[in-house]
C-alpha cells in the first residue's frame, strides 16, 4: 500500500524489485534490488538530483494509481474466492 499510496499523492517511488511490489509500481517508478545498498543510494539519488525525472515518475505514478481502486480489490478478492470454492488454482 505505500508505494501505491506515494503514486496517488505524486511522490516518486523507489521501491523493492521483489514481491508484488514490481506488479504494483509497474513502470512508474524505480525499482531495485533490497539487498544491494549502492543501488539503492545511486537510485535515490539519481531522482533527487533530476527534476525532470521527477517530473516524469509523478505525472506516470498518479496514472498508474488510478489503475488500483477499492471497487477492482474487491472484485479480484471475490474472484479468487469463486475459483478457490470451485476447486480451480488460483
Amino acid at each position: 500500500m505505500p508505494p501505491l499510496e506515494a503514486m496517488a499523492s505524486g511522490t516518486p517511488v523507489l521501491a523493492s524489485n521483489t514481491s508484488s511490489l514490481p506488479e504494483v509500481v509497474g513502470g512508474a517508478g524505480i525499482l531495485v534490488d533490497p539487498q544491494n545498498a549502492d543501488e539503492i543510494a545511486r537510485a535515490m539519488l539519481k531522482v533527487l538530483q533530476d527534476k525532470g525525472l521527477q517530473e516524469e515518475m509523478r505525472k506516470k505514478g498518479l496514472e498508474r494509481a488510478k489503475r488500483f481502486t477499492w471497487q477492482g480489490a474487491a472484485e479480484e478478492t471475490v474472484k479468487v474466492y469463486e475459483e478457490v470454492m470451485r476447486g480451480e488454482d488460483v
